[in-house]
């Protein structure tokens, strides 16, 4: 006998190869345990269960997967937003002290019960779109001890809702006042809370921006190094606002992602195919920043480069809450496909973030999925603001 299964619903699988959106229609998933152990078609399903759940006519999913996100922080830059509107850009603010240096004022002064209190309502506000694992940032507190406060309060989050949360340290995140004369001092600074985050468990990868107005690449390899050395895989903000070679640097690495992209190079999309390198597309800086230069997805198609979409959820360049609205910014600004989208947040997704064990709904995987009150794949991009998901399911557990 299975512990759960769901029935009444089609069911997108994702797994690649077949139908469109893998799909299985009139279908039925059963777990038992954390896993699933049989999905097909209704009319086959093999044996009973302890509870079934009737997804009346709606759809099913693997459940999805933000995987680039700073849900830890204090404060907001609303205020910047402003200045914005009034002809300031992200980059003349950031060097006027103001973009991720004002939000590391705040959350330097905030304590880790203080900044758990903050996350939790932006990460309800994920998996209220179905959303069953995201990857939470550090890179706030530039120095030791807030960017450890921030990443126990990510792994607090996971701990206290039902939801996987993995820890990324992204301690080169900008150059804090205190190092403004010493960029390579900080560049051993973030070096230390790497290995120091991991002796204590607190980091499942290391990321770095490379660009402009962070990283250098020869900074950002140094950092790769030690990562590597200790065992941690990495990932990367990449040719954001110039083409830095971050790409063919993520790459070089074998980085899990590379993330922002827009304006890479066809060499470093291609050699991200080579490496299995995914892109990460965040198209809520994108619109937020009102940026003109997309990322080159049709060279992505080309290259083969496999591509994930995440909200980049932050007080400054992407107050973005909704990874169904970060899919339909995919597909309005940047013209994926609604598979591509669904796929994005989903297959790919876990693929950016080293998970081999979720994505897509097949047999023997977790068991995390999401129910939707909606009866074709395509309509998870199309509705902005809807409430769809009508409920979860985490290590199958049905919420």
């Amino acid at each position: 006998m299975f512990d759960h299964v769901w029935l009444n619903a089609d069911l997108a699988t994702m797994l690649p190869g077949g139908a469109p959106y893998g799909l299985i229609t009139d279908g039925a998933v059963a777990a038992k345990g954390r896993r699933i152990a049989w999905i097909g078609a209704r009319k086959e399903l093999p044996g009973p269960a302890s509870e079934t759940h009737d997804c009346e006519g709606g759809l099913v999913t693997p459940g999805l997967i933000d995987c680039h996100t700073h849900l830890v922080f204090a404060g907001n830059r609303a205020g910047e937003f402003e200045r914005r509107l009034e002809g300031a850009s992200y980059e003349e603010i950031a060097r006027a002290g103001g973009g991720i240096l004002s939000t590391v004022t705040a959350t330097r002064a905030a304590d880790e019960a203080a900044l758990l209190a903050l996350a939790a309502p932006r990460l309800a506000r994920l998996m209220a779109d179905g959303v069953t694992t995201v990857e939470v940032k550090s890179g706030y507190g530039l120095e030791p001890a807030t960017e450890l406060r921030m990443l126990r309060a990510a792994r607090a989050l996971g701990e206290a809702h039902e939801v996987s949360v993995l820890a990324t340290l992204l301690a080169a995140h900008a150059l804090p006042p205190e190092f403004a004369e010493n960029r390579a001092g900080y560049v051993q600074s973030c070096i230390a809370m790497m290995e120091q985050a991991a002796a204590e468990d607190l980091v499942d990868a290391v990321d770095a921006f490379c660009d402009t107005i962070g990283f250098t690449v020869t900074e950002t390899t140094s950092i790769f190094r030690a990562a590597v050395a200790q065992g941690l895989p990495v990932k990367l903000h990449a040719d954001q606002l110039s083409d830095c070679g971050g790409a063919a640097l993520a790459a070089r690495f074998g980085a899990l992602s590379a993330d922002h992209l827009e304006y890479a190079s066809r060499a470093g999309l291609e050699a991200m195919a080579n490496a299995g390198t995914i892109a990460v597309l965040l198209p809520g800086a994108f619109y937020t920043l009102n940026e003109t230069r997309a990322p080159d997805i049709a060279a992505m198609r080309e290259a083969g480069v496999a591509i994930a979409v995440a909200t980049d959820a932050n007080p400054g360049s992407s107050p973005m809450l909704s990874l169904l609205l970060a899919m339909n910014m995919a597909c309005t600004k940047f013209r994926l496909t609604p598979e591509e989208a669904l796929a994005g947040v989903t297959l790919n997704a876990a693929r950016a973030l080293g998970l081999d064990d979720r994505g897509v709904l097949a047999a023997g995987l977790r068991c995390d999925l999401a129910v939707y009150r909606v009866k074709h794949p395509a309509e998870l991009s199309y509705w902005i603001g809807a409430d769809l998901c009508q409920g979860r399911a985490v290590a199958g557990q049905a919420l």
